[in-house]
């Protein structure tokens, strides 16, 4: 047989995976590692999917989507951008992930880099890679509350930089992005003449501040990236978007129909009444989210794990580099010894070397009996500051 290729092979697996592959061998486990809304996608999202199923919505689309999901998208962000965005400028994908990567292939060539953030979602690598391409990271420090610094991403750009990807709110940090930070990211990009992607899918989970859109500064730069898998708890619908010119929007459609033809016709009738309909859901799954990221900074913060407070999405990086472990062992550990599933730091990039990434997704009461348990292996392992140290007696 002819060798596979070596390109697939080079992909590294997510740290994610491996840890739910383990904790699906074992019983009692606590999970804190997935990123995926514990709701259930709202009532009249799943009406009128059905309505459209019996309809005969069931057929192949347009492959950049059909008309009434880009409308509806149009008209949102024309709200949110404060300028009049067209159909013809959004780009309906199978997922935000297919979003990304449609555009990291429309606009890279062989040998292209783009910029990453450190800690980062681990997918950016692997599309980077399918593309060719080669992605360099930029960090984001827990000292510095997780948001970029611009001097230190503008020492990374070379003549082979492509694009700057930036994710607000951040998955894994749960960092939200000042307007002065967003400002400044985009003038960089202009600086230089680089695409910047802002993966903004977490948009409408915000707990402090406010969510700023990077394509607010400049249309015809960035690129915008989100969908309805995170708001709208839909994550298996696989509806994402892009917005961008109408000449991308129209490549980015030949990329579609070589990989899956068009976004499916039922979850685009489920996301055009997400995105139109009442937004009720949206605010009680934020108010949620913002709930669980008080019970962890309660239990956390006291005892020195939590370095900054996440102030979007529904994910908080845990500190216990002074335990002196790897990442990915600090999590096959915690879950043999505390029956708890998080993610490795490690698998989002450098920075996180020797933390792990704890889940808000998740019910409450698992959530808060998952954080105790993870000082209780902190304290065993050495990995709380000495001042701090708590015995297991003492512990709330």
């Amino acid at each position: 047989m002819k060798p596979r290729s070596t390109l697939a092979q080079s992909l590294p697996r997510s740290g994610i995976r491996e840890v739910m592959d383990l904790a699906r061998q074992m019983d009692d486990v606590i999970v804190l590692v997935v990123g995926e809304p514990s709701f259930n996608t709202p009532g009249h999202i799943i009406d009128a999917a059905a309505k459209a199923a019996h309809e005969g919505t069931t057929k192949y689309t347009p492959n950049a989507g059909l008309p009434g999901i880009r409308s509806a998208v149009a008209e949102r962000y024309t709200r949110k951008f404060g300028r009049q965005v067209t159909p013809g400028e959004v780009l309906v994908t199978a997922g935000a992930v297919n979003a990304l990567a449609a555009i990291v292939a429309a606009i890279a060539e062989e040998g292209d880099e783009i910029l990453i953030p450190d800690p980062g979602w681990p997918n950016y690598v692997s599309m980077i890679g399918l593309a060719r391409s080669i992605p360099v990271r930029y960090p984001l420090r827990p000292e510095n509350g997780y948001l970029p610094d611009i001097a230190e991403i503008e020492a990374r750009i070379t003549p082979r930089t492509k694009a700057i990807i930036t994710n607000n709110p951040s998955n894994p940090t749960g960092a939200v992005f000042p307007e002065a930070t967003v400002r400044s990211l985009v003038d960089l990009a202009g600086k230089h003449d680089l695409w910047l992607i802002s993966d903004e899918v977490y948009e409408d989970l915000v707990f402090e501040g406010e969510h700023v859109p990077a394509a607010r500064f400049d249309p015809e730069r960035v690129i915008s990236v989100s969908g309805v898998s995170k708001s709208y708890a839909m994550t298996g619908w696989r509806i994402g978007w892009a917005i961008t010119n109408p000449d991308l929007v129209a490549l980015c459609g030949k990329i579609q129909e070589a990989l899956v033809s068009c976004p499916p016709a039922v979850s685009q009738a489920a996301a055009e009444a997400a995105v139109r309909g009442p937004q009720d859901a949206v605010e009680e799954m934020r108010v949620a989210y913002e709930r669980r990221r008080d019970l962890v900074r309660e239990i956390l913060e006291p005892v020195g794990l939590l370095p900054t407070i996440p102030a979007g999405a529904f994910y908080a990086m845990v500190d216990l580099r002074g335990a002196g472990i790897a990442s990915r062992d600090l999590s096959r550990m915690l879950l043999e010894e505390e029956r708890v599933a998080v993610a490795p730091g490690s698998t989002f990039g450098d920075v996180a070397e020797g933390m792990i990434r704890v889940s808000l997704a998740t019910a409450d009461d698992d959530l808060a009996e998952g954080c105790r348990r993870i000082v209780s292996f902190a304290d065993r392992h050495g990995a709380l500051p000495m001042a701090q140290a708590v015995t297991v007696g003492n512990r709330a």
